[in-house]
């Protein structure tokens, strides 16, 4: 049996009743390490921990009016990192807000509905099969 190492996964959302059910699909359908937060500065807080993947609430002030909002924490996780991907979540089906996500360098962004988990499942493998991509690009260019 392979002893592959967890994905890291870092969730992050100011709905505690949405946040605790997407940990427990994650939980319940693959072996992820998860660490959940209520607010972005938490996760900044963590941040060098290195996750391999944010899933990340574009609102995140329903705790707290003066919070961060995702965009900026998506901002500082990106200085952090910029190799960290991060899909932003919202409850907007908005062109505007999924653009100006991307602009700011999401890798997605999913809109809260029934189908939310499955796409960010979709999502994850995605990610992995482009950084094992990625890693064998570089291995040859690095070989020329």
């Amino acid at each position: 049996m392979k002893n592959e190492k967890k994905i890291k996964l870092f969730l992050v959302d100011d709905d505690a009743v949405f946040l605790k059910s997407l940990e427990i699909e994650f939980l319940q359908n693959a072996d992820f390490e998860i660490e959940t937060f209520a607010t972005g500065e938490l996760c900044l807080e963590n941040i060098s921990k290195n996750p391999d993947v944010v899933i990340l609430d574009y609102h995140l002030n329903g705790i707290d009016l003066d919070a961060m909002n995702g965009i900026d924490v998506l901002d500082e996780i990106k200085e952090f990192n910029k190799d960290i991907p991060v899909v932003m979540l919202s409850s907007q089906d908005d062109i505007n807000v999924a653009v100006n996500c991307m602009h700011h360098k999401a890798f997605d962004y999913v809109v809260k509905s029934e189908t939310a988990f499955l796409r960010l499942q979709s999502i994850i493998t995605n990610i992995f099969k482009f950084k094992k991509i990625e890693s064998q690009l570089n291995w040859y260019m690095d070989k020329i």
